[in-house]
């Protein structure tokens, strides 16, 4: 739920600071998830100013241009070049800086910079309505009062009224505070508690008015089950506008479109106290107004054009000859305000919960109006309401209100009045409060003491608490005002409270296994005892001091592997000799060695590719996994855990065909590559075993070593262009790709390789690179000038650097 903290204010005045509020909301439990700044005008228009028209000539090289001269309050007068038809001397205009920024009605930004328009210099930009974004008129630019001084800031001129929104994360049973006032009354009550200074004032609806009763549309129940209070009223003569800046300006900073003065003042009673208020075009009512039930079946056309088949259970408002509104969830088409309205139907109700709640679900319709009746608010608010919004209609849109006020209310069942045990609140509280705190707390919520014993308080709560019921329910809002964090804990209540960090082994483990799962690897456990005779084939592998055990249960099972290739190897066998020819599996393991009698443990994270990417199919061929796939794989995990710039170098050992080793700050993070046919073959695996081991002890000091960046999308198409490039054949892709970085880091946006060709037509000791660079701006389309310009210096880079030619 959005809240706007200039609304806030409206109820309940204060110095205190928005964190400092925010902080006593989430206390309070309307938990605070987030606090952002709104604008109604983007950019708030800064660096736009007032500005005289000083002189005013033909521009001499463009017949629609002149060239002005504005005083805008400095010593000396600047040039801008200015197209309107209505500029002229003597004016006084609004100035868009160079340097100010200006966004069209999609929010695109636009810089403003010196220009030079047909041989003219122009230091800034003369505005119309449109293009400021505060009117619709772009014939011309805005001319402003004579009195006004050059210089001066528009915005002041223009009342930019900023806000700041609360998102509040309410729980289902806060029924009472889905409004700005519920809001505030709790703010209050923990104000009070505090003792802190604030001015407290609720909406007046003292110029609420009965004109005369020339207009009177009768309001008749005929289903008395879904319908506890009905009010309705007439207001004749309004004038449909727009609504003012302030009523604008909050409804947007909480999510709402503005629409018109009527349904705007509706939605703004809704967010201001909590009750739903519908309009109706009132010459659109044929006869009176029915509250009841339709026939199964009966189509009802909703304002959002949306036919709905009804059900005989949806309560329905109907004048004489149709339906006008689905009760409590949306109005109809045929009754809704328009430009043409002249004369409206106003209503306030309260309907059943859970007829309400039946029937937004039977239809899948979820409305702010819906929201609320099916929790239940306050019963005794619908006549204040109703008032409120039918003062602000007759302030905004004139009118008289042509009836006496329609009512309809079923006897509501009182609650019956609370008694607070004073020693059941020690008990489950575990803390003892002040009598006299707590008097004042139960007073700050509007719970009325009815009576004092020595035991406790008999006490009548207020309507608008629905969810208040029993003692327990009471004694949780003693609570939450005067604050869990006053709850001291006994001495001898021990609890640990687990440090978090982000780097750690479980964690690390969490995060990779997760992101290997999601793209079809399985994880394996491996005992990690192994065969000795393993270990001979690789004398790199057994060049490291093993662990043998004492006592072993068998020669296989007789040594701690100091690597998890082969007991990765052994579950590849196995799954191979079963058919079972695709496999990707990784494990998160333990491995071993010794050091001068000193037993030394590492964690390692080994996976394995082997077989196809995917099955034959028939109408697709099957792809053999490559060296590439892995890499790819490897690459993703370290992105995934925030490692980067790392240096990659050739693997030179003997249980590698080929491969590469990552290393960073000259410590390897993980070697990769195509296990030898010679260690394959030993475990009967006649496939290509593509492999990677990691350093998870540098993983977990260097991993999450950067905070995460959120970078806006481009609204802009994206730019390619193809580079053939001719150069030695020991020149890695990977330095392309960073030399191509230090060129252009701005718009280059990413690099592929999609070709590498040797053969009869390229030179000995040369290889041909197929490169594709994709270029894109965040703030504007790209032009081929500028693309150009970043290929013509990658030419020259790759050339100087690399001795490349182009194809």
């Amino acid at each position: 739920m959005k809240i706007s903290n200039n609304w806030l204010e409206q109820f309940i005045k204060t110095d205190i600071s928005l964190d400092l509020k925010s902080e006593i909301l989430t206390d309070l439990g309307l938990e605070v998830e987030g606090i952002s700044d709104f604008e109604p005008i983007k950019g708030g228009l800064k660096g736009i100013v007032i500005g005289k028209v000083i002189e005013c000539r033909q521009h001499p090289n463009a017949d629609k241009l002149k060239l002005t001269l504005l005083n805008i309050g400095n010593s000396e007068p600047i040039q801008v070049v200015c197209g309107a038809p209505n500029v002229r001397k003597g004016i006084n205009v609004a100035v868009a800086l160079v340097g100010s920024k200006l966004y069209d009605l999609n929010e695109i930004e636009y810089l403003i910079k010196k220009s030079k328009i047909r041989g003219e210099y122009s230091y800034g930009m003369i505005c119309s309505e449109m293009e400021l974004n505060i009117g619709n008129s772009h014939d011309g630019i805005i001319e402003l009062e004579d009195s006004l001084l050059p210089g001066t800031l528009f915005s002041s001129f223009f009342d930019i009224q900023t806000d700041n929104v609360i998102e509040i994360g309410l729980t289902p049973n806060r029924a009472d505070a889905m409004s700005h006032m519920g809001v505030a009354r709790d703010l209050r009550a923990s104000l009070i508690q505090k003792n802190i200074e604030f001015n407290w004032n609720t909406p007046s609806t003292d110029k609420f008015v009965i004109n005369n009763n020339s207009r009177v549309i009768v309001v008749n129940v005929k289903d008395k089950i879904r319908l506890k209070k009905y009010f309705g009223i007439t207001i004749s003569n309004v004038s449909i506008s727009n609504s003012n800046n302030t009523i604008i300006n909050r409804l947007k900073a909480i999510g709402i479109k503005p629409k018109n003065n009527i349904v705007d003042i509706t939605n703004y009673v809704l967010h201001e106290l909590g009750q739903p208020i519908h309009a109706f075009d009132a010459d659109k009512i044929s006869g009176e107004i029915n509250v009841r039930t339709l026939d199964e079946g009966t189509i009802f056309k909703a304002l959002d054009g949306n036919e709905i088949k009804l059900s005989s259970e949806d309560l329905m408002i109907c004048d004489d000859s149709k339906p006008l509104c689905l009760a409590g969830i949306i109005g109809g088409i045929n009754s809704g305000i328009d430009s043409s309205t002249k004369n409206i139907f106003l209503e306030s109700a309260n309907f059943d919960p859970i007829s309400i709640r039946k029937s937004a679900k039977r239809h899948n319709i979820n409305t702010d109006s819906s929201f609320r009746f099916e929790r239940g608010f306050d019963p005794e608010i619908g006549i204040y309401a109703l008032k409120r919004a039918a003062s602000m209609i007759q302030e905004f849109s004139g009118g008289d209100i042509s009836s006496n006020i329609q009512e309809y209310s079923v006897p509501i069942e009182k609650k019956s009045n609370i008694f607070l045990n004073l020693k059941k609140i020690k008990q489950i509280i575990g803390h003892e409060i002040h009598e006299d705190i707590l008097i004042k707390i139960l007073n700050s919520l509007e719970i009325e003491i009815v009576s004092v014993v020595e035991d406790g308080f008999s006490m009548k709560v207020p309507s608008y608490r629905v969810d208040v019921i029993r003692e327990c329910d009471v004694i949780e809002e003693i609570l939450r005002v005067y604050g869990f964090s006053n709850i001291k804990p006994k001495t001898k209540l021990k609890t640990i409270y687990p440090i978090y960090k982000n780097k750690n082994k479980n964690k690390l483990h969490q995060v990779i296994s997760d992101l290997l799962i999601n793209h079809g690897f399985y994880e394996v456990i491996n005992n990690p005892l192994i065969n000795p005779k393993h270990s001979k084939l690789s004398s790199e592998l057994n060049s490291i001091s093993k662990i043998r055990l004492l006592n072993p249960l068998g020669p296989e099972l007789s040594e701690l592997r100091s690597s998890l290739l082969f007991s990765i190897l052994e579950v590849i066998s196995f799954n191979v000799k079963r058919q079972q020819k695709k496999i990707k599996i990784f494990e998160n393991g333990t491995i071993y060695s010794s050091d001068n009698n000193n037993y030394l443990e590492e964690k390692s994270l080994a996976i394995a590719i082997t077989g196809n990417t995917h099955s034959d199919t028939w109408n697709s061929k099957a792809v053999k996994s490559d060296f590439f796939n892995l890499k790819g794989i490897v690459d993703l995990i370290l992105k995934r855990i925030n490692i980067y710039d790392w240096n990659e170098n050739n693997i030179i050992n003997d249980y590698f065909t080929e491969g590469l080793t990552y290393y960073k700050n000259e410590k390897k993070i993980v070697s990769f590559g195509l296990i030898t046919k010679t260690i394959s073959d030993k475990f009967s695996i006649d496939l290509d075993v593509l492999y990677a081991e990691f350093n998870i002890n540098f993983i977990i000091e260097n991993s999450f070593e950067k905070d995460f960046k959120l970078n806006e999308i481009s609204r802009f198409p994206s730019s390619k262009r193809d580079f053939s490039l001719l150069l030695d054949k020991n020149i890695p892709y990977n330095l392309i790709e960073k030399l191509a970085f230090e060129v252009e880091s701005k718009i280059l946006e990413k690099i592929e390789l999609f070709d590498v060709f040797e053969g009869n037509t390229i030179p000995d000791g040369k290889k041909s690179y197929g490169v594709s660079f994709y270029f894109t701006s965040i703030n504007k389309t790209l032009t081929d000038k500028n693309i150009d310009k970043v290929m013509n210096k990658l030419k020259n880079k790759f050339s100087l650097s690399l001795n490349a030619e182009l194809r």
